[in-house]
């Protein structure tokens, strides 16, 4: 312990002095310098810590006096006393270090998926500027852009933007998704509720994939199914979608053995074993909602990603 002590005495030897910061020597990190002044001010007050009373000569031949009575003064006190002052000087560093970790900004990318038709860059666009752009193709490339949400440009005060991505649908450009889903706060998996039932056993695969996907386990990033095109007069219920999906990732399960295709861990299973399968049963939450992108009825698209994303 003293002879920790004595090294820190020499690492702060600038500080000591009062000299210039050298670049043969680090300059001390505050809580060092407080855990010397809290040890050693009541018994050398009377020192100078000045260089400007002191050549630099004169300072050096101060400073190593300086050093020998702390290390004096050190040697005389309670072992105890010295360990609990180097507990408080770990104790402060991890503090300010763990500090440091939870201060960094949450992400505010959230991600669109979903097959081919299901009205993602309609939702995109109307998302970003109110308006679903008619006559929109099928993506080959991901729509990609930070904004404010188009509802909220007339609110007062600073807004947090939303980073929002477009990922294609096409089972050849679905890989994509990888490389957004370690940045994503949250994933919008939509769903052509107008005609979900012929693609109701490819949409449950794909979402099969997301869910077991071990960024989102892991992370438990949460998922919003949203069954889009809900205006019209033909579109099937959230409900409906839910239950359905929900058998078919059931099925899902047992031919794939209950391991993904994608990267997750082998100890980890998708849904409670001997039970039929439910969204309540992921790791990570996962709703289901209803809009329109083409009508612009958005509002619970817009509550989950505010959810996440805080304005």
């Amino acid at each position: 312990m003293v002879q920790l002590y004595r090294h820190l005495l020499f690492a702060l030897k600038p500080a000591i002095c009062g000299l210039s910061p050298s670049p043969d020597i680090p300059a001390a990190p505050p809580s060092a310098l407080f855990l010397l002044h809290t040890l050693c001010a009541p018994k050398l007050a009377v020192l100078p810590l000045s260089a400007r009373s002191l050549s630099s000569t004169g300072g050096l031949l101060h400073m190593e006096q300086w050093i020998h009575k702390i290390e004096e003064w050190i040697h005389q006190q309670p072992i105890e006393q010295l360990y609990v002052a180097f507990a408080v000087l770990v104790f402060t560093f991890v503090f300010f270090g763990l500090f440091r970790i939870f201060r960094r900004s949450k992400s505010n990318t959230i991600v669109l998926a979903g097959l081919n038709g299901s009205g993602k860059t309609v939702l995109f666009y109307q998302l970003r500027d109110g308006s679903p752009h008619l006559g929109t193709v099928t993506s080959m490339e991901p729509n990609d852009g930070t904004f404010v949400l188009h509802s909220e440009l007339e609110k007062k005060g600073k807004l947090n933007p939303v980073h929002l991505i477009d990922v294609p649908g096409h089972s050849r450009l679905r890989p994509k998704l990888d490389e957004f889903l370690p940045h994503a706060a949250g994933v919008i998996f939509v769903v052509d509720s107008l005609d979900f039932l012929p693609n109701c056993r490819a949409a449950a695969e794909y979402l099969y994939d997301v869910l077991t996907k071990a960024i989102i386990v892991k992370r438990r990033i949460p998922i919003l199914i949203l069954c889009n095109k809900a205006d019209k007069v033909t579109a099937h219920s959230k409900e409906f979608i839910r239950k359905q999906l929900e058998k078919e990732i059931d099925k899902l399960r047992t031919s794939r053995s209950a391991i993904s295709t994608a990267d997750i861990t082998s100890d980890y299973t998708l849904g409670v074993p001997g039970e039929a399968f439910s969204f309540s049963h992921c790791r990570n939450k996962v709703t289901v909602a209803d809009a329109s992108g083409l009508t612009g009825e958005i509002s619970q698209v817009e509550q989950f990603i505010r959810e996440l994303v805080r304005p």
